[in-house]
């Protein structure tokens, strides 16, 4: 849900939510690789919790759920594939043209932000990893390949951040007399072309399906939005890569669990369609 109180922190869920369930998703249910549960709007059927459950206790553990995992609920998903159950995801609209969606209040704080995207990658990237490895046919494979892209995600953002700020210290450096570049090797030049191609590709496809969800002025605040996505996934891949090589010092994993808080004014606030 929009909250005109925090346009850009809690926006960028909105973004990111509305091109993952409006084309990645789709995507994948298409393919028929297996659908990660979100905790919410899902529903499951007692044979599968049960085929989960019997492969839990044969490991030693209790129940369908494992409480030790930080994304319990995105493993769930892909194990019922992998048991051989049959996911899908279903993306229906009332009579009236409304999206049937799950909506509620994501965090609109910086640091509580952070902390569940943190939580996202470590279980997602890092535990999925571990606990799931690489099963399953070619597309099950890359799927899982794109899910646990975010550490690796991260520190390319930071490479690249870092790249612009030395950018313009190298243009002010330059314009003083401090500093005289060399060409760019032609090679050099085509491959930054081609990132910026891909950057408006990109772009493209955020507006789309932002503007789409929320409106065409939320989808321009999209775009401006895109540098505090990568804020922010830059910090919780700092400190999910932390928490992860704590973890395999033996120190317990901590699951921290986000508070969506719920105000009357926000009520009326949803998407359109």
């Amino acid at each position: 849900m929009p909250q005109s109180s925090s346009r850009w922190i809690a926006g960028h869920y909105g973004d990111e939510f509305a091109e993952a369930h409006g084309k990645a998703l789709v995507v994948r249910d298409a393919l028929g690789a297996g659908i990660p549960a979100a905790g919410v709007g899902c529903g499951f059927t007692r044979a599968a919790l049960g085929r989960i459950e019997a492969v839990r206790r044969s490991h030693g553990e209790t129940g369908p759920f494992a409480a030790e995992c930080l994304t319990e609920d995105y493993e769930l998903g892909l194990l019922i594939g992998e048991l051989g159950g049959r996911s899908r995801f279903v993306r229906a609209r009332c009579t009236n043209g409304d999206l049937v969606a799950t909506r509620e209040l994501f965090p609109s704080d910086l640091g509580v932000a952070v902390r569940q995207k943190t939580r996202w990658m470590h279980g997602i990237a890092f535990q999925g990893w571990d606990r799931l490895g690489w099963r399953g046919r070619p597309v099950e494979r890359w799927m899982r390949m794109r899910d646990r892209r975010g550490p690796l995600t991260a520190i390319v953002l930071f490479a690249a951040y870092a790249l612009v700020l030395l950018w313009g210290l190298g243009l002010v450096a330059k314009w003083f007399g401090l500093y005289h570049p060399r060409p760019l090797p032609v090679a050099l030049k085509a491959l930054l072309w081609t990132n910026f191609a891909g950057f408006l590709w990109r772009a493209a496809f955020r507006f789309a399906f932002t503007a789409r969800a929320y409106g065409p002025v939320e989808g321009l605040r999209a775009l401006a939005r895109i540098p505090v996505a990568n804020i922010i996934a830059i910090m919780a891949g700092r400190r999910a890569i932390s928490a992860y090589l704590r973890s395999l010092l033996g120190a317990a994993v901590h699951w921290e669990k986000t508070t969506h808080e719920h105000h009357p004014a926000h009520r009326t606030a949803s998407a359109r369609t």
